[in-house]
């Protein structure tokens, strides 16, 4: 098992996670940045507000992967 630490990117601000939790594998770390992005999702601001948002994850070995979503709206031409 490794620890996995689950930083949260909310436009420029990083909220860096100092505790990380033990999990089996990537796998296991790639279903927990999912679900909590699902969470945070749940929590935001209207749409023209939003910036985009990432879990940055990491094991002391350093990066892992990002999983974001990206808020865009089109643009309307006039």
């Amino acid at each position: 098992m490794s620890r996995y630490y689950f930083d949260i990117r909310d436009g420029e601000i990083l909220y860096p996670d100092e505790e990380g939790i033990e999990l089996e594998n990537q796998t296991a770390a790639e279903i927990e940045a999912a679900s909590s992005l699902a969470d945070l999702a749940r929590d935001l601001s209207p749409l023209d507000e939003r910036h985009h948002m990432a879990i940055e994850v990491r094991t002391s070995h350093g990066p892992v992967f990002q999983a974001a979503f990206i808020f865009e709206a089109p643009s309307v031409k006039q």
